[in-house]
């Protein structure tokens, strides 16, 4: 069981420039946001037609318009980054969350912290234990496959090629999440199963504070780690059997 980190959330030296691959999404721009509010700079990634959702921070960033699995949009927007943020998004088509995990491992500046995000569908070892519900989700995308819409294994591929790479990564494994105000750092274990995660819950807003704090936690590269809401029920639990 891994405790979570209780620093606060800071910069530290050469951490300036960040790239968020999948900004327009709700989960991209509370990525904008937490890293502007740790002053660095942002590039962003997004589709063409997807460029009018960015709001307002579309003014404090730069944006590269394109797909995120465009190896030639991608090396434009990771040009001189200290650190990339990928959101995988496991849409069906056309390769794209291991399209885009592989041009963001090829392409990003070398010693570059890459920070990916996924559900806790995914397994690095083997050892996570599901409950009924995530295996219920994944059965229904597994369905959802024959739409088109929905790629969980292209997801799954993207994931295998992050976990054999040299490169500095982190895959946050997020858990069902919700909208609200910031619970802080989420708690985190490396195996799905740990009563820790019980709750399966945590606020999209601190998914994303997780992922930028990650740039600056060298405790976290080549780790994956699952992660709950710091006040849910079973991580205040956590907190008072440690505690005693």
């Amino acid at each position: 069981m891994e405790a979570a980190s209780d620093r606060t959330p800071s910069n530290r030296p050469g951490m300036h420039k960040v790239c968020v691959v999948g900004v327009s999404g709700k989960l991209g721009r509370y990525l904008v946001q937490h890293a502007l509010d740790h002053g660095y700079e942002v590039v962003g990634v997004c589709r063409a037609e997807s460029v009018d959702k960015l709001g307002p921070i579309r003014d404090r960033i730069t944006v590269v318009p394109g797909a995120t699995n465009d190896r030639d949009v991608i090396q434009r927007a990771v040009a001189g980054c200290d650190g990339v943020l990928t959101v995988l998004v496991p849409i069906g088509r056309g390769h794209y969350s291991s399209g885009t995990a592989q041009a963001v491992l090829d392409l990003a500046p070398p010693g570059a912290r890459l920070i990916f995000s996924s559900g806790w569908h995914i397994t690095r070892d083997g050892h996570d234990v599901y409950p009924w519900k995530v295996k219920a989700l994944v059965f229904a995308a597994r369905l959802a496959k024959l739409t088109g819409r929905v790629n969980l294994d292209d997801q799954v591929e993207a994931c295998r090629r992050i976990f054999t790479s040299e490169t500095r990564w982190t895959l946050v494994r997020g858990s069902d999440l919700e909208e609200g105000e910031s619970q802080g750092l989420p708690l985190w274990s490396r195996h799905v199963g740990d009563p820790l995660l019980k709750s399966n819950i945590t606020r999209r807003i601190d998914f994303a504070l997780f992922m930028v704090d990650a740039l600056i936690n060298d405790e976290l590269v080549h780790e994956a780690p699952v992660i709950v809401g710091r006040k849910t029920p079973s991580a205040l639990s956590h907190a008072a059997t440690v505690n005693h």
